[in-house]
């Protein structure tokens, strides 16, 4: 910065530094607006959420957990159904718990599986549609 040596120069040099500082204190109040913004708790959610189903490995990992709870829930209720044994009960209890662990645990398996089963059932109907003609 050059000496300023009249009034004239220094009334100049403090409007400068006055429109300076509103440029800065413009650009200061708009980042933090968008920070405020990005602070906000649906915000901070949006985003963990994003990441979340971004990721194939969480996502594959939360698809075979929601089927294993999905499975052993039914295989409890296909056992215990209306029954108010509590030996039964406790039965379906524990099978509930081994048919979900093993499902989330070996989700491949179960794919393979399943996908065995649908392959057999399809190329049964084709066998009987092609005796059938």
């Amino acid at each position: 910065m050059q000496n300023i040596t009249s009034s004239k120069e220094l009334k100049e040099a403090i409007q400068l530094l006055e429109v300076e500082q509103a440029a800065n204190g413009q650009l200061f109040k708009e980042e933090f607006l968008i920070t405020l913004e990005s602070l906000k708790p649906i915000k901070l959610i949006e985003g963990t959420l994003k990441e979340i189903i971004s990721s194939p490995y969480v996502t594959n990992n939360l698809l075979g957990t929601g089927v294993g709870l999905a499975a052993g829930y039914f295989s409890k209720k296909v056992v215990v159904g209306g029954s108010g044994n509590i030996l039964r009960k406790l039965f379906g209890s524990f099978l509930q718990l081994g048919v979900t662990n093993l499902i989330s645990q070996h989700p491949g398996a179960v794919k393979s599986f399943g996908m065995y089963v649908i392959e057999q059932i399809f190329s049964k109907k084709e066998g009987a549609q092609e005796q059938s003609e």
